[in-house]
């Protein structure tokens, strides 16, 4: 018996030297390339909550805080957060030898391209003026109220919906019964009930509260892509959750976030309730591919560019571009994650996508060969460095991990380009891609 265990410690000794020398081969190979463009999609920075206060109120006793801009707007703090993440960005573009750290030569090879809303235009304008402060760059947004294709596209009339495949690809993954979300969470839904039910003041004696389980689960028209949708208690946990959030990355008193009932710890716990729900709500494949193949589609011809040194029809920019920001919303970095398969936990939370995070697709170059790949990485502040709206360096970075794609991404993460784009034109329907 004693052999035997000495064998297989043995073996285990192997295999770990052998996976090591592995990574030292990769990690010596990936040193001798050289990053030639990044393209980042990100989620506007910090905004108040898109309802008004008394679209939650029914289900509280205490009053909701009040916040300093209208409904769904990018705060102060939120320009202030998105202005450090553009800083660091050019910190670490800098030390990858991709931008250099100071002056305004490089801006005339970033494009920033915002949805039409508020909270994304001005977090482009704060992402600006963190990279390139004191220098003139272009946001580049459609109007107030106008459809992004890129954002948005069912809505701008990019393919046509299909909600009863929609309804069945939801349906599928719930067992035929909105209800059954509702039993699988009901534990985390009734610890937020309660901090409901019972924290804060200010209520008259007489008011009476509406519980999380006294919505009706139900599979309900889309507000504006005329796709399904799941309505009932985990989708207004889901909203719940993330107004809670929103009060603490703004860095309200303590006593204005949840009254004073969640910290940092419950917060994360929380979470997993607006996770979840996006989940179904975005991850769920038939449904990305509706709403994000335009978008995808948008970032494979950026890269492309890249790649040949040739301009192609619909990307952005030109060929010696170094950089694409694209600022947009939760929903696309979802649908972006459930079309690829993408997965990551940080900061203490599984595909969680807070304000100001995003996805990072990294195009390298090896000169010996001439040949691509691409790494992605996913990035955001933790809720600490948001809520106290820490100062990014390099030594003290916002949270940053790998990505692995599937079958794609070798041990190392990194994923040849042909393979990369093979991957990508086999997830996009090009139904749902614009003529541009």
């Amino acid at each position: 018996m004693k052999r035997r265990n000495l064998s297989i410690t043995c073996l285990f000794l192997l295999i770990t030297l052998s996976a090591a020398a592995q990574t030292v081969s990769h990690t010596s190979k990936s040193a001798d390339a050289e990053l030639k463009f990044v393209v980042y999609v990100s989620r506007h920075g910090v905004r108040s909550p898109t309802g008004k206060a008394e679209k939650y109120s029914s289900y509280s006793l205490a009053p909701w805080p009040t916040w300093d801009v209208a409904p769904g707007y990018l705060t102060a703090h939120g320009y202030h957060l998105m202005e450090i993440f553009g800083a660091y960005d050019r910190m670490k573009l800098a030390s990858q030898g991709l931008l250099s750290a100071t002056g305004c030569d490089d801006a005339a090879h970033i494009t920033i391209h915002a949805d039409s809303d508020q909270r994304t235009r001005e977090t482009g304008k704060a992402l600006a003026a963190g990279l390139f402060p004191g220098c003139t760059i272009k946001v580049q947004n459609l109007p107030e109220g106008d459809n992004d294709p890129l954002f948005h596209s069912i809505a701008a009339g990019v393919g046509k919906p299909d909600p009863a495949l929609a309804a069945a690809a939801i349906s599928g993954r719930i067992g035929g019964d909105p209800n059954n979300l509702t039993n699988a969470y009901r534990t985390q839904i009734a610890a937020l009930d309660k901090i409901l039910a019972t924290c804060g003041t200010g209520a008259a004696p007489e008011t009476k509260r509406t519980s999380l389980f006294d919505i009706p689960a139900k599979l309900a028209p889309g507000d504006d892509d005329g796709l399904t949708k799941l309505k009932g208690p985990l989708n207004t946990a889901s909203t719940i959750t993330e107004n809670f959030l929103l009060e603490y990355t703004q860095g309200m008193d303590a006593s204005n976030v949840a009254w004073g009932c969640v910290d940092a710890d419950k917060l994360r716990s929380l979470m997993d309730l607006h996770t979840v729900a996006e989940d179904f709500a975005g991850r769920t494949k038939a449904i990305a591919r509706m709403q994000v193949s335009n978008l995808l589609d948008y970032v494979r011809r950026a890269m492309e560019q890249s790649v040949t040194g040739k301009p192609i029809s619909g990307a952005p920019g030109t060929p010696a571009d170094r950089a694409l920001f694209l600022i947009g919303h939760d929903t696309n970095l979802t649908n972006i994650a459930g079309l690829l398969d993408l997965t990551w936990i940080m900061d203490g939370r599984r595909d969680d996508t807070p304000p100001g995070g995003g996805l990072i697709f990294e195009l390298w170059r090896t000169p010996a060969t001439g040949t691509y790949s691409v790494r992605i990485y996913y990035s955001a502040q933790t809720l600490e460095q948001m809520r106290s709206a820490s100062k990014l360096t390099l030594e003290d970075p916002p949270q940053r991990v790998p990505v692995f794609l599937p079958d794609c991404s070798a041990e190392d993460f990194s994923c040849p380009w042909p393979s990369f784009a093979k991957t990508l034109n086999q997830a996009i329907d090009p139904l749902y891609v614009s003529s541009r």
